[in-house]
């Protein structure tokens, strides 16, 4: 008698749960994180393909965002290029996507720089992230952080810059004093020539328009052309005719996400 009351209980938990589960079947998310560099807490989101699994690990992408999506309240950098893009399109990427935001009056570089490694690095170790394939990309401010970041070419197996600078005008500062390695990169004689030494052989997929008038398409003309010279592994797409919001268009590449998979460090 025991035994049956004990089934019958097993067996209405195993519908409540399956239920459940038909109530809230699995699919792509947001998730809320923070990690905390030099004492200082940073909020960040991560990414979950739909069907995600612990059961084996996952490429991972690091996506920054640009000036406009600064601040602290871990929702700006969801609304523009990648992450609104797979909230439309989740089939966009089978890959772990990690979501820092930079914090006002900084840019992509020194403390913003550290701490959106920090949330790679944690996001790799909890959600079992593979680390020969771990993939950095931005947009605008964060597409000159992509540039910057790929300084380091041992993290990634791959950069994608959008809309995204090396140099600045004079009459546009940097916001705080640079790391020491990249202000000797970028006081070279030849900044674009100094930065593609440093990323060599690891592939990048640049895109420009051609009408930027926030970021001059040449940035992006001079960065690919510095890394054809040494032998780089670069594709460069320039959209004719198109000004500064190309985002949605470089991510929508019918062949980007199939080029970005094949790669590995």
């Amino acid at each position: 008698m025991q035994n049956a009351k004990r089934s019958r209980r097993l067996i209405f938990a195993f519908c409540i749960l399956q239920f459940a589960l038909a109530a809230c079947p699995p699919g792509p998310r947001f998730i809320e994180r923070r990690v905390t560099v030099h004492e200082t807490s940073y909020a960040y989101r991560v990414w979950l393909p739909r069907h995600y699994t612990k059961l084996h690990r996952w490429p991972v992408i690091l996506f920054l965002h640009g000036s406009g999506e600064r601040g602290d309240d871990n929702l700006r950098q969801l609304t523009i290029g990648l992450p609104a893009l797979l909230a439309r399109d989740p089939s966009r990427a089978h890959a772990i996507v990690v979501l820092p935001q930079c914090r006002l009056g900084h840019e992509w570089y020194g403390e913003m720089e550290q701490q959106a490694l920090a949330a790679l690095d944690q996001t790799i170790k909890e959600f079992r992230g593979d680390r020969h394939r771990v993939y950095l990309t931005g947009i605008s401010m964060g597409g000159a952080g992509a540039w910057y970041f790929a300084r380091h070419p041992e993290r990634y197996a791959a950069v994608v810059p959008v809309s995204g600078e090396v140099t600045r005008q004079r009459d546009d500062p940097f916001p705080l004093p640079l790391p020491p390695d990249l202000a000797a990169l970028l006081a070279s004689p030849d900044p674009f020539a100094a930065l593609a030494a440093k990323i060599g052989k690891t592939p990048v997929w640049a895109a420009h328009g051609s009408n930027d008038s926030v970021i001059p398409v040449e940035q992006s003309r001079r960065m690919a052309a510095a890394l054809r010279a040494i032998g780089g592994n670069v594709r460069y797409i320039e959209y004719a005719g198109t000004g500064h919001d190309i985002f949605d268009r470089a991510y929508e590449e019918p062949a980007l996400t199939g080029w970005l998979v094949k790669q590995r460090r």
